[in-house]
């Protein structure tokens, strides 16, 4: 029998808990309580970073023709290209999630950029046997804007991730020929600026976005207390901003990743409009049981299809209710339809 809504006690929110870890140059800019999965990943967590801005595996090659410098030497200098034209269906991405300044909020900052990409690499082996015929682009998913618990100078209840640190990750993924997303959850900020901020990055023909519904506080709640939504109007606006990045900068299609784990996370997803320029994935965000995800998975993926699906799992809550476990890359992927977006926290 099917666990009701009411069971779903897994995605409950997490507490506001300080920076675990910060950088030097970084940390004096923030006194403020990060957030980062809650619900989707009730682990406490934080970034740091101030209202600035601061990681995968085919063969490297140049940029491709025709793509526009982003007026940014460090930038420029990321050679890495994916293959060339859409990435889904014909790759499975697998991604680690996280930041480099918060041992909590994922595994992207859990070990040491070494040990995490070797780690990812590994683990990437267990899900090319499990499926062989689909092969499996790597990727680093940054949340490059993080909730706050404090409302920053503009009243945003977020926190931009210093230039800084977003190179350092890109260069990861540049080097280690991986995509990489930049993740917004914006708090009580406007969408569009928050997008805006990451257009140079996005520029560059490896570089994704992830938007994070469980952070977008329209009730006006401080993030981390309720779970936020979007509309499908604000999913339409990012697919419109991509698009735009896409076409003025002769680029492959980009990918937008979009978190989900409730019934109200997104709203009219009937009216969520498809674009050849942007490929949206929604992400089973929720962590708990495998009898839970896959109801999850059920009644807000398969039942409110939108294009692509994905599948998140997690390296510590999956583990938090007694008895419970991390699901295995055949059980996911025996799925339907089967998810080509898998991201481990």
């Amino acid at each position: 029998m099917r666990l009701s809504l009411a069971a779903l006690s897994v995605l409950t929110l997490c507490q506001l808990t300080s920076c675990s870890t910060q950088s030097k140059d970084e940390s004096s800019k923030t006194g403020n309580i990060a957030l980062e999965a809650s619900a989707k990943s009730p682990a406490a967590t934080s970034s740091a970073d101030s209202s600035e801005a601061p990681k995968e595996k085919p063969v490297a090659a140049a940029r491709p023709a025709g793509a526009v410098s982003t007026g940014d030497s460090t930038l420029d200098s990321l050679t890495f290209a994916p293959p060339a034209g859409a990435l889904l269906p014909k790759y499975r991405i697998f991604a680690y999630y996280g930041n480099p300044h918060s041992k909590k909020m994922g595994v992207l900052g859990k070990y040491p950029k070494d040990e995490m990409l070797k780690r990812l690499d590994e683990e990437i082996k267990n899900w090319q046997k499990a499926d062989p015929a689909t092969p499996i682009l790597p990727a680093l998913h940054l949340v490059a804007t993080s909730a706050q618990g404090s409302p920053g100078k503009d009243g945003g209840y977020r926190m931009r991730m210093s230039d800084k640190t977003i190179k350092k990750v890109l260069k990861w993924g540049n080097d280690h020929k991986a995509i990489v997303f930049l993740d917004i959850q914006r708090g009580h900020a406007p969408l569009g600026p928050e997008m805006e901020y990451m257009t140079k990055y996005l520029k560059l023909p490896f570089v994704h976005l992830g938007i994070d519904p469980e952070f977008s506080m329209v009730t006006g709640a401080k993030p981390g207390t309720k779970i936020g939504s979007y509309d499908a109007a604000d999913v339409n606006q990012a697919v419109k901003f991509l698009s735009r990045i896409v076409k003025e900068n002769n680029l492959p299609p980009k990918i937008l990743v979009v978190h989900r784990f409730t019934q109200g996370m997104i709203k009219n997803y009937k009216n969520i409009k498809l674009d050849p320029n942007v490929q949206i994935v929604m992400d089973m965000d929720g962590w708990g049981p495998p009898v839970l995800k896959k109801d999850s998975y059920l009644a807000y993926i398969q039942k409110e299809p939108v294009q692509y699906t994905g599948f998140k799992l997690f390296y510590e809550n999956d583990f938090r209710k007694p008895g419970s476990r991390i699901m295995t890359p055949a059980e996911v992927l025996a799925l339907t339809p089967k998810p080509l977006y898998i991201q481990y926290q």
